[in-house]
């Protein structure tokens, strides 16, 4: 408790009584509460819902933690808050630990929070899922954008701790599987304060290697939640959605799913999976060899003994045994062709001298001659030589010529006799 002191006076007070001690300063009486409030409460576990969430350039997070009849402010440090796996969001039902310090310039009263938790869900938890929702959203986890590994890959390169059995189970299962395999390690820490972002710069590292790396692959064994927790922060899975090589994560086992995981182009479930999953086996590829061999020997002797039967049946046709009865069959079919041939040509001539004769038949009976033939004459003005159709055309004296069939005649015309026209 704060020592008291005197206040001086220069006119008694009302409230004076002899024999009692002078009255506390404001600042008193606030130290005098902070201490015995402070060492009542020195730690509390207080679970409420967060309300008028304000969060400042500073860093600090203040929030109102209440219930249903009442509120208290509190205060989570800068320090505090980076450390912070999740995000805290209004509404939100959370568990906290920490102490309940007076705050003597407004003389209230706040909880000063050293740990916080969603209530009902785990910290990390709570983290994994909003983290996950938001890179989801942006497609990182999109199975469209992972890309196959080489089928055959020469050199890669490790992402992981070199002190760790990881290192060691790879690397034996990848010697055992396939020889002549270059290795790249690149070291980084798996867990712990800081891991995440050193296991991101390792990536990027293994990216800008000049040599040729067919693949990367990132390991660690397994571990509880907190110990792999490094492989679920954004820094790491945002590394690796960049990366140009393709991404075999091989983090902790079976049950343990990490963002990483998710991200990756092939998720293997320990580091030995990966080994397996990034190289074939060399027995298992000399007996497929051995197989293939042995089915092409078949497929080659099959081939071989289908040509030679039939080549035996050619030898055994009437082509190569009589040779020359093939050349007098064609023979016989071409003169058989040759004398069609002489029939169609006689027949065509035959049907166009027969057709020819037909015309000039029918020219012949439109011919004038045909007519004078039939005992009739032309009649032509001698002059002219136009042919006289009407005798109402000539005129008396005139000179006319008579063409017969045989011959013609001169004449001169004496008299006319013109029909009159017929009625219609």
């Amino acid at each position: 408790m704060a020592a008291k002191r005197p206040i001086k006076r220069e006119t008694p007070s009302l409230f004076a009584v002899p024999g009692q001690a002078a009255p506390l300063s404001v600042s008193e009486l606030t130290a005098q509460i902070k201490a015995v409030v402070e060492h009542s409460f020195a730690r509390v576990h207080v679970a409420g819902e967060i309300g008028d969430l304000a969060t400042p350039a500073s860093g600090h997070i203040y929030v109102t933690l209440k219930d249903d009849t009442a509120q208290i402010r509190a205060v989570l440090w800068r320090s505090k808050a980076e450390r912070l796996k999740f995000a805290l969001a209004e509404g939100m039902e959370v568990l906290c630990r920490g102490t309940v310090e007076i705050y003597p310039p407004r003389g209230t009263y706040q909880l000063v929070i050293d740990q916080i938790e969603p209530r009902g869900i785990g910290a990390l938890q709570l983290a994994f899922r909003q983290l996950h929702a938001k890179l989801s959203a942006e497609g990182l986890f999109d199975p469209a954008r992972k890309r196959p590994l080489p089928q055959w890959v020469r050199s890669l390169a490790l992402v992981t701790s070199p002190s760790g059995a990881a290192v060691r189970d790879f690397v034996q299962v990848l010697r055992r599987r396939w020889r002549g395999l270059s290795v790249l390690i690149v070291p980084t820490r798996v867990q712990g304060e800081g891991a995440g972002a050193e296991i991101a710069a390792a990536i990027q590292r293994a990216n800008r290697v000049r040599r040729p790396l067919d693949c990367l692959v990132l390991a660690r064994g397994g571990g509880s939640s907190d110990d792999l927790w490094a492989f679920n922060e954004e820094v790491v899975v945002r590394a690796i959605a960049a990366s140009r090589l393709p991404v075999v994560s091989a983090v902790g086992h079976e049950i343990d799913v990490t963002l990483a995981d998710l991200a990756a182009d092939l998720r293997a479930l320990t580091p030995s999976e990966a080994a397996e999953r990034v190289v074939p086996s060399a027995e298992e590829w000399a007996a497929r060899l051995a197989q293939w061999d042995r089915r092409l020997a078949g497929a080659v002797r099959l081939r071989l003994t289908a040509a030679r039967a039939q080549v035996e049946a050619l030898a055994r046709s009437a082509v190569f045994r009589r040779p020359e009865e093939l050349v007098r069959v064609k023979a016989q079919y071409l003169d058989e062709l040759a004398d069609a041939a002489a029939r169609a040509i006689e027949a065509s001539r035959r049907n166009a001298q027969l057709r020819l004769e037909s015309a000039a038949a029918r020219l012949e009976s439109l011919s004038p001659l045909g007519v004078l033939a039939r005992g009739y004459s032309l009649t032509q003005h001698g002059d002219a030589g136009r042919v006289v159709r009407d005798a109402a055309d000539l005129r008396p004296g005139e000179i006319i010529t008579t063409r017969f069939a045989r011959g013609k005649a001169a004449s001169r015309v004496e008299s006319i006799e013109v029909e009159p026209p017929e009625a219609d």
